[in-house]
């Protein structure tokens, strides 16, 4: 006979304290903090994952919800995002009670071929913002905490921007509108009460004093909104100084008043802060040009600097600018075709592009190698 074998029963696993803490699912919290680490890092497929994690635990979530409408706009799924953000507000069963502005924000800037869809959308978000300040619905923010009124003030401003930027959008109907000009008057007023010396504020109302022929009344508001962080050091982290492309937009205001000093100061304080930025390379550049022509015209220095001179600072930011639009697959075509366009004209003057660095040390780094060879003989004669 066979050796007789002992059956033994296979025992259950231990479980612990420790074990049985560790196979719990990590916290809704947890996942939503790195889904938002995730999105500030421009990981939006990451992102993407988990916050599709989270709603698979609470479909409802609308700090999620909304978080994945954002991630869908990064990544261009715009009819995504419209969902997502149309879930958000009424009458979707599932819109939170009060409805997140910031869902009516975003669905504004996703109705660009319905003006008038755009500006319910904002006047939306600025009538539940308002009752935000006003201290309305503070007893039932669902996220229990009051807003920043500053916040809340810079946000409604903004909206009051866009409002007034559609109404003067060319391509819209509304621009040749007999009331165009009085409610761009009206949202402007409201902003300014909202949030007194807002920079893009008094920027949209350069802008419009541009569109008015009031040139002195323009440059006064673009001074203004400069007055305000002009004098904080550029590169920092200072929340005083207005993001890049608010700044952008007041170099081209600057430009069209022919301000050029000031638009330099801005656009190095921008190169101090990404010098990677193609619209400022172009901008400069473009300020560059500008200012040699009136040079050449008057026959006189600008700035103490020859047409000359400063025909050869605008070649080399241009040719920065061509460079860095190839590399990074810019997606604004008329700037890199302007761009061709003032590099051809500057050509046709004679301004020939600036040396390479590697040229003006000697080819293949030639006088490098000398130097090493002096330094060696040195060492050989010691």
């Amino acid at each position: 006979m066979g050796r007789m074998r002992t059956k033994t029963r296979k025992g259950k696993p231990v479980v612990t304290k420790n074990t049985s803490e560790e196979l719990q699912p990590p916290s809704i919290a947890s996942l939503y903090q790195k889904a938002q680490s995730l999105v500030v890092q421009g990981d939006y497929d990451l992102a993407l994952r988990f916050a599709q994690r989270i709603l698979e635990r609470e479909p409802r979530n609308v700090e999620t919800r909304e978080l994945l409408g954002v991630v869908q706009l990064e990544t261009g799924d715009l009819d995504s995002a419209r969902q997502t953000f149309q879930s958000l507000i009424p009458p979707h069963p599932d819109a939170p009670s009060p409805p997140l502005p910031s869902a009516h924000l975003c669905l504004a800037q996703l109705s660009a071929d319905d003006p008038h869809q755009a500006l319910g959308h904002y006047q939306a978000a600025i009538d539940i913002l308002m009752s935000k300040l006003k201290g309305k619905d503070k007893a039932i923010d669902p996220s229990g905490i009051a807003d920043n009124e500053e916040e809340l003030r810079r946000s409604i401003a903004r909206a009051l921007i866009g409002m007034v930027e559609i109404w003067m959008d060319p391509s819209y109907d509304l621009c040749f509108d007999p009331a165009a000009e009085k409610t761009c008057e009206g949202l402007l007023n409201q902003a300014i009460q909202t949030d007194p010396g807002n920079c893009e504020v008094l920027q949209a109302l350069a802008s419009v004093r541009l569109s008015q022929q009031r040139q002195d009344d323009a440059k006064q508001c673009a001074e203004q909104a400069w007055s305000s962080w002009k004098d904080l050091e550029a590169g920092t982290n200072d929340s005083r100084i207005p993001p890049i492309q608010t700044r952008i937009s007041l170099v081209k205001l600057f430009l069209e008043l022919s301000l050029y000093n000031p638009a330099l100061l801005v656009l190095q304080g921008i190169m101090a802060s990404d010098d990677q930025e193609v619209e400022a390379w172009y901008l400069e550049g473009w300020c560059f040009f500008l200012m040699a022509e009136q040079a050449k015209e008057s026959g006189a220095n600008v700035e103490d600097l020859t047409w000359e001179e400063l025909a050869r600072d605008a070649r080399d930011c241009l040719e920065t600018c061509q460079s860095l639009h190839l590399k990074q697959e810019h997606p604004d075509r008329p700037l890199l075709e302007h761009t061709k366009e003032l590099i051809s004209q500057l050509e046709a003057l004679g301004i020939q592009p600036p040396p390479d660095e590697d040229e003006e040390d000697g080819e293949d780094g030639e006088g490098w190698e000398d130097v090493g060879d002096s330094d060696d003989e040195d060492v050989e004669m010691a």
